[in-house]
Order: structure tokens, then sequence, then C-alpha cells
């Protein structure tokens, strides 16, 4: 599955920004950001809110701010079907797992970069999908780093032996040219921006991205 980011669109012509993916995009990738948890403050319920009444793709949440449970029933009501929470930021992970869950939406945890993919072992029957990041979160077209490869491989493997069937996630630096090697991997979704948003036609990008998943 492809998820835009809608971080790396014109916020000027964000209506044209998404209907320019509309057509190929599997869900809409949307970064809550508060300057606190990440060094960068971004869109709110609101936006989140207006989004959805504005097209039918799925809204994929991603809330990277440092008291999500006191928010996640307003971005859901807002329009959020997959709505991600970051592992370093919830003290009762069980707990925001199943609040999530049980207002409608798709419950996510992401994990930055130097978080190891283990931490999640103990939840991962409660999860409906874990977003790894490939870069360190707050800023758009930041370099991949290259570990996540082995990130994924291991996170794969934990579902495989387990017989589960979570979602895997990408974000960060994810483009035509590593896109092959993360799904190999086990990537499900991938995330991307700069690689979409940029280039001349974000809806050929997609089916390119498309064709090199396995």
């Amino acid at each position: 599955m492809i998820s835009p980011s809608i971080l790396s669109a014109d916020f000027y012509n964000l209506e044209n920004g998404i209907k320019s993916v509309e057509e190929q995009a599997d869900l809409l990738h949307i970064d809550v950001m508060d300057g606190h948890f990440v060094p960068n403050i971004t869109i709110g319920v609101p936006v989140v809110e207006a989004i959805k009444k504005r097209t039918s793709i799925r809204l994929d949440v991603h809330l990277m701010i440092e008291k999500p449970d006191d928010y996640l029933e307003q971005f859901i009501n807002a329009g959020s079907d997959f709505l991600t929470v970051h592992y370093e930021t919830c003290p009762h992970l069980n707990r925001t797992i199943a609040t999530i869950k049980d207002l409608g939406a798709k419950a996510f945890v992401a994990l930055n970069p130097h978080t190891p993919v283990e931490l999640l072992r103990d939840i991962l029957y409660l999860l409906d999908g874990v977003l790894v990041m490939s870069v360190n979160p707050g800023f758009g077209g930041q370099q991949f780093i290259h570990n996540t490869f082995e990130r994924i491989g291991r996170l794969s493997k934990m579902r495989d032996d387990r017989g589960l069937n979570f979602l895997i996630a990408v974000d960060g630096g994810v483009n035509e040219t590593n896109i092959a090697g993360l799904s190999q991997s086990g990537a499900d979704i991938f995330v991307a921006g700069s690689a979409i948003f940029k280039s001349d036609d974000p809806e050929e990008t997609i089916k390119a991205f498309r064709s090199l998943e396995r």
C-alpha cells in the first residue's frame, strides 16, 4: 500500500495536492507535530476534519506529539481511519491501543530509528500495524537510514514466527531506489512524501512504486 505524506505537499494548494494522488493512493498520510516531541509544528484536528470531508482516501494519521492520549478521540472523530502513536510517548501503551480500537480506528505504533523493534514483542498481538521510522521524525526530505531494512526484517520474522497479521509500515526517505528492498524485508505500507509530491507526475510515481512492491 502506498501512503503519500502531505507533509511534502504544497500547503497553499493542499486540495490540489490531494487530488493529484487520489486515483492511485491507498492511504493519505497526515503528520501531526506539536513542536515538543519533534522539532516542528504542523497541523491539527480541524485540518484532518476538513480533509476527511473532501476525499474518499482513508486517512493515515500519525501523532508525533507528547501526550497523544489526550487527543485520540478528537482525531478519530475528525476522520482518522488509521491512528499511529509513538512507543516513546505512551507510558500505558496497552491502554492507548485499546482506546484507539474502541473508538473505531486501526491502531498503529511508531518506533523511532533508535528504538528496538523487540520492545513491542509483548503487545504485537494487539496491534493492527507498526510504523518503522526510517528517518528521525520531524521534517520531510531527510536521508533514509540504511539499517531500516534489517529492523523491518526482524519485525517481519517476529510476525511470521508468531503467526500474527499486523501490517508493517515504513516512513522516511522512501523512494524508487529502496522500496523493493523494503518490500522484500517485509514492509506492507510505504509512506512517501517528497518522492511523490515533488515529482513531475505524482500518480505515475505511485504506479512506479506499486510495480516495485513484492
